[in-house]
């Protein structure tokens, strides 16, 4: 995995990091959980032969969005201090950690951090929820 800087905002945001370049990064068609696991924010380990990738699932109305668990300040989970990591307007995601925030549509970093979640394709169909390619 790449490094990291260290300042926040727009004027120094960076590209989250490709998914894949995880370690632990399971292959497409891999299941994640059923999907009626996740109502409104979920965190999973999800395993495959290459280890296991810590995910946040949020569901809206809008759809289903995943993310790597893992805030880029640290690369501690987003609930290691806690499981109310979604705002209570619904519109961030937190870090419990330093309260840290992102974008719950897109994962962008709204403050705290010096580049976004990093997304993970995931579909869903026949009540589960995979690895999308």
């Amino acid at each position: 995995m790449r490094a990291r800087g260290r300042f926040a905002g727009p004027d120094f945001a960076e590209p989250p990091v490709p998914w894949t370049d995880y370690a632990s990064a399971p292959p497409a068609g891999t299941f994640v959980c059923a999907s009626d696991a996740v109502m409104s924010v979920t965190s999973v380990e999800v395993t495959s032969p290459n280890g296991a990738l810590p995910m946040i699932l949020l569901r809206k109305a809008e759809g289903l969005r995943a993310y790597v668990n893992a805030c880029p300040h640290q690369y501690l989970p987003l609930n290691y201090r806690g499981d109310q990591v979604l705002s209570a307007c619904g519109t961030k995601l937190l870090c419990t950690v330093h309260g840290a925030s992102f974008d719950a549509d897109s994962g962008a970093a709204v403050e705290g951090a010096p580049c976004g979640l990093d997304p993970v394709p995931v579909k869903e169909e026949n009540g589960e929820i995979r690895i999308a390619p």
